[in-house]
Formats: structure tokens, C-alpha cells, sequence
């Protein structure tokens, strides 16, 4: 070192620090180049600040950061054209580690022009420190904007510095970096543009990569690998669809498009600005956990925040650029913030407003994707009371003719039919016959064939007065019977006590539909106490809800022809076969009852 050199030791008040720092300052090392980097931006955001307020004349200079890698040297270099620095604020800002260079700024500035303070992205004196993470010595060659005389202060990893002057000709800073030999990792290409990558990409000032053995003969001319103006700093009206696909597929290398996004430019009371994506999932067995990138005033803090996104939306992915948090937030911090809960609430009340928005102004896009969307706002609306009330009127209800209908849709247009009453298949194969019958009479039948669609319509009664849901085999909707005469018949009452099982028993009715001898009906609350006996594994081997009625058909000829047979054996088999055939419309069958219906069928088939 210098003979002539002022010298010191960094002043700091724990002993050991650089030990500390270089092991602990940051979970991951890699951070280190987004604080070095954000250090150069904020001396750019510092000299365009002082031109905006008068203090230093405007001109035509553009500012830039270079990150150079020079392999041979063994070093990375960031440079700045911004504010500089004098040797006495090098003293201040570098070697005491306690004081912040941007908070001296802000309380100097803070009262000559509102929001003075905005675009300030860090503190340049502890997060400088993370240099000392993979080096083993650092340089600072900087010069101010005053004109005072440039300075180089260098560095060792055990905190002894030296100050001398330097012949650096132009006004900013320049970080060098010597990497140390554990980590010579660093040193390379696609790391280091990896890492720019990640921490860089929207940071407000142009960076450009320069590979110093590589570049060091191309006339081309370098372009930035930044976007210093990303697309969630414009206003929505700016932006098309397009651009916000391009910027979905950029950031999440994700090439499926995404069923819509929401744009968030929150202003008073909470300052935050983003853009959320719900994804397009290739199949419902596809992870549902989704992405979301945290950044403070365009630098990256963080990857997939849970704590800044309700648990039941976890599935959005995007971008959240919150200024009001600090660069180096800990989980503790946002599970404990009252800003990040209130900038929960207001993406809550986002995603509520956009739904609502599709479902009333692009019904036919919004139709389109209910089949992906819906089981999570299902899901939402169960966890959050606040977010039902929000979205109730959007809600939609698939039908089996593919078409769908909101909640008030559905009951409006039902209401001389069957006021109150919700219709619904959980199989459309399987109870086609009972979802005919509903449609030959112009009843809309809707399709539930997740298992979250019954247990989410057993949470929407609990909140609508006077509105039930039925599966189309609860219940024998008035529309369906017909003006024939009804009568109970106590021969066929009897044949029938002989085949069905415990606990199903026989009532009569005549429907319009002569062709179909008889339903069975179970009730609604019967068969959502089994499946929720089965879903917490409470009903044993139970196949089938204990409760049910078989109902026959007096308009039937097959009913009428059954009443007046002689042949009590035959009778007998043909209740039986009755009875399963109405079972099969309804359930899968078990293997015993799969094999006693076909031996049934074989006899029968022998007999004709």
C-alpha cells in the first residue's frame, strides 16, 4: 500500500464484523450484485434529482451502469454515472457501516419537492458491505458531480483501507471487485448474467454486460439487458394484450397463455403497483402453487412471497413492486406488516373487481375459462366470506348443455318451475336419464363434477334464504309429474319388500315420461352425510346412502303390467331387475351387485 496514503480501520462497533458480513449479511451470496448495482442506480436517481430541483444545471448525459467482467484480472466492475462522491462523504458513507448515504439524502432533500424521497432503491453502507461476501478486496474509484477531486479507497477482507487520490476524469463511481479464490464461480459469463437476470432485469437505469475478454474487439454496439421502464409502471390504459402476454411468457418462461391478468396501480393510501396472472393449468393434477415476484422500486427482493397473497389465491403468479417495504424484508417482517396485510386485502378486492368485470362485460370470454377459474373462487369464496360478497354475482354455475349461468341467472329464470331449487349432476353419464327427464320439462340442470362444486353448494345455502341444492335424483320435482291418477298398490308394495334392500322404501307417482318404470330417489342430506363420512373416512365400507326411495311409475305400462302378473317367482325377478336397473342410473356398481345384475340379465334374456 501507499506509503503517503491516509489510512484507518472501518469504523464499526462489534468487533469482527467482516467475518460476520462475509458468512451472514445475506441468506444468499448472490445478492451481492443487486446491492452493488442498486447502489449505482440510486447514484444516477440521486444526480437526476438534484437536476429536477435546480441544483445542478440539466443535460443531455446518458446515464448508464456498466457491469464489466474481467476474467484474467479476476474481478467484476460496476460502474455509475451518478452522483459521485467527495472524499469526505467516501468517509461517511463507506467506513462507517452504520450510517446510509440514502437517508441522508432523503432528510436533506426530503422538504424542497414532494415525494423526494421516491426512487431511492437502497442504503449504500451496509448492503455495500456484501461485496466482502466473494471478495477478498474491494476498490472505490469515485468522483463527485461537484468537481471535487477524485478518490480511491481500497479494501482487504479483514476491514484495513487506504484513501488516495485518483485520476478518474468523470463525475460517478466505479465498485471493483476482486473475487476471491473460493469463489472464483463468480468469474463467470452465465452466472454472472444469470444473476443480472434475476436481480436486474426492471432496474430504472440501463445496465449494460461487457465481458472484458470477450468484448474486448466487438464493434457492436452493446444494448441494455434491462427493461428500465417494465410494464407495471404504466398505466393499464397503455398497455395491450399482447404486451401483457410477452411479459407473462419473459418473466415466467411460461409459454401457455394466461386466462387474464389484473393490473394494480394503487396509489393513496397503500403505493404499490403490479400485475397478477392466473395461469392456464395443463390438467387438474398439475401443481397449483403459483409465483410471485417482489420488488422494490424495480429491484428484485424476492421470489414466490406467500405472505403478501391470501392462501387461497396462491395459485396467481406476477409481479409486485412495493416501495414502501425495505430491500432487505425478512418473512417475520411481512407476516407481521400492516402494510402487507392491507396490500392483501386490496389485491383481494382486485381479483373480486376483475371477475366481476369479465362476468359483466365479457360473459363469452368469461364463460370460457369458469372450467379453469372456478374451482379456485369456489374455493376463495368458502375461505373468505368477504371475497363471496364481492363475487356472488359472478358466479357461475356450468350447465350440461355447456352453456352456464350465475346464481341469479339460474333461480330467476327457474322460478315458476322450481323457485328456490338448484338442480344439479355430479355424472353426466351416469344420470342421464334423470338429467333428460329434468330438460325435457325445461329444467336447466347444472354440472358438478368436482368435488369441491358440493361442498361449495352447501356453503352458498348457508348465505341465500330460501335456496336449496339438489342432485337430480333427491328429489321428484313437481314439473316432472304428470295428471294421471295416483295410487298406491299394495301388490306391488309387496313384491317389492321382498327384493329391495333395508331402509329403501316404495312410493308412487305418475310421471309424464310413461317410458321410465321407476327412479330412485336419495335425499339431499342423507347422501352429504355419507360423502362427508367418506371424505373424513368415517363410512367404513358403505357403498351407498342407507336412506332411499324407489319410486314407480303408475303412467308406466311395465309398472302396470307387473301389478297383474301371476307368476309370483317372476314377478319377484322383475322387481329385483327394476330396482337395479334404477340403481345402475344413479351409482356405479359395486362387484357383487355388478355380477347379480348380469346373472339377473342372463335369465331373463333366456326367458324371452
Amino acid at each position: 500500500m501507499n506509503e503517503n496514503a491516509k489510512k484507518g480501520g472501518i469504523s464499526v462497533d462489534t468487533e469482527h464484523i467482516f467475518p460476520i458480513i462475509k458468512k451472514w449479511l445475506y441468506s444468499e451470496k448472490d445478492i451481492f450484485l443487486r446491492e452493488i448495482v442498486s447502489n449505482a442506480s440510486d447514484a444516477i436517481t440521486k444526480l437526476r434529482r438534484l437536476e429536477s430541483l435546480g441544483h445542478r444545471e440539466s443535460t443531455d448525459e446518458q446515464y448508464k451502469i456498466t457491469v464489466t467482467l474481467n476474467t484474467a484480472e479476476g474481478t467484476i466492475t460496476v460502474e455509475d454515472n451518478g452522483i459521485g462522491m467527495t472524499e469526505e462523504e467516501l468517509s461517511k458513507y463507506i467506513c462507517n457501516i452504520a450510517l446510509s448515504g440514502a437517508v441522508d439524502f432523503i432528510s436533506k432533500y426530503e422538504n424542497e419537492a414532494e415525494g423526494a424521497k421516491n426512487g431511492i432503491i437502497g442504503h449504500f453502507g451496509l448492503g455495500f458491505y456484501s461485496a466482502f461476501m466473494v471478495s477478498d478486496r474491494v476498490e472505490v474509484i469515485t468522483k463527485s458531480y461537484t468537481d471535487a477531486p477524485a478518490v480511491r479507497w481500497i479494501c482487504d477482507e479483514a476491514g484495513s483501507y487506504e484513501t488516495t487520490a485518483s485520476d478518474k476524469a468523470e463525475h460517478g463511481t466505479a465498485v471493483v471487485m476482486h473475487i476471491a479464490e473460493d469463489e472464483k464461480e463468480y468469474l463467470s459469463t452465465s452466472k454472472l448474467r444469470a444473476m443480472l437476470d434475476k436481480y436486474c432485469s426492471f432496474m430504472p437505469v440501463e445496465i449494460y454486460f461487457i465481458d472484458a475478454d470477450k468484448d474486448e474487439d466487438n464493434e457492436k454496439e452493446p444494448a441494455p439487458i434491462n427493461d428500465v421502464t417494465p410494464l407495471w409502471q404504466k398505466q393499464p390504459s397503455e398497455c395491450t394484450e399482447e404486451e401483457y402476454k410477452e411479459f407473462y411468457r419473459k418473466v415466467f418462461l411460461d409459454y401457455r397463455e394466461p386466462l387474464f391478468q389484473i393490473h394494480i396501480n394503487a396509489d393513496y393510501p397503500l403505493n404499490f403497483k403490479g400485475i397478477l396472472y392466473f395461469p392456464k393449468l395443463a390438467n387438474e393434477y398439475e401443481t397449483i402453487e403459483g409465483q410471485i415476484k417482489l420488488y422494490y422500486n424495480q429491484v428484485y427482493v424476492a421470489d414466490n412471497i406467500k405472505e403478501v397473497i391470501p392462501e387461497y389465491l396462491l395459485m396467481l403468479k406476477g409481479v409486485l413492486d412495493c416501495p414502501e417495504l425495505p430491500l432487505n424484508v425478512s418473512r417475520s417482517y411481512l407476516q407481521t406488516n400492516t402494510y402487507v396485510s392491507k396490500v392483501s386485502a386490496h389485491i383481494v378486492k382486485k381479483v373480486a373487481d376483475k371477475l366481476c368485470s369479465l362476468c359483466n362485460t365479457d360473459r363469452e370470454k368469461y364463460e370460457s375459462i369458469w372450467k379453469d377459474v372456478g374451482p379456485f373462487i369456489e374455493y376463495a369464496c368458502m375461505k373468505d366470506r368477504k371475497f363471496y360478497d364481492r363475487t356472488k354475482k359472478a358466479l357461475l354455475l356450468p350447465l350440461t348443455d355447456g352453456s352456464a349461468k350465475t346464481v341469479d341467472e339460474y333461480l330467476e329464470e327457474g322460478k315458476e318451475a322450481h323457485e328456490g331449487k338448484i338442480y344439479y349432476a355430479t355424472d353426466k353419464a351416469l344420470q342421464a336419464q334423470y338429467i333428460s327427464m329434468f330438460e325435457a320439462q325445461g329444467i336447466k340442470v347444472v354440472l358438478f363434477d368436482k368435488a369441491i362444486d358440493t361442498q361449495f353448494a352447501t356453503f352458498v345455502e348457508q348465505y341465500m334464504e330460501n335456496v336449496k341444492f339438489l342432485r337430480v335424483d333427491a328429489d321428484l320435482a313437481d314439473a316432472l309429474k304428470g295428471d294421471g291418477v295416483t295410487s298406491e298398490s299394495e301388490t306391488l308394495k309387496a313384491i317389492f319388500a321382498d327384493v329391495l334392500p333395508e331402509k329403501t322404501e316404495v312410493k308412487f307417482d305418475a310421471l309424464k315420461d310413461e317410458s321410465i318404470p321407476a327412479i330412485l330417489n336419495v335425499t339431499e342430506d342423507s347422501r352429504r352425510m355419507e360423502e362427508m363420512m367418506r371424505l373424513y373416512g368415517m363410512g367404513g365400507d358403505t357403498t351407498f346412502p342407507t336412506e332411499s326411495t324407489l319410486i314407480l311409475n303408475t303412467a308406466s305400462p311395465l309398472v302396470q303390467k307387473l301389478e297383474t302378473e301371476q307368476d309370483s317367482e317372476k314377478a319377484k325377478q322383475i322387481a329385483s331387475y327394476l330396482y337395479k336397473i334404477s340403481l345402475l342410473s344413479q351409482k356405479k356398481f359395486s362387484a357383487d351387485e355388478m355380477q347379480s345384475f348380469m346373472k339377473d340379465s342372463f335369465e331373463i334374456l333366456m326367458k324371452l
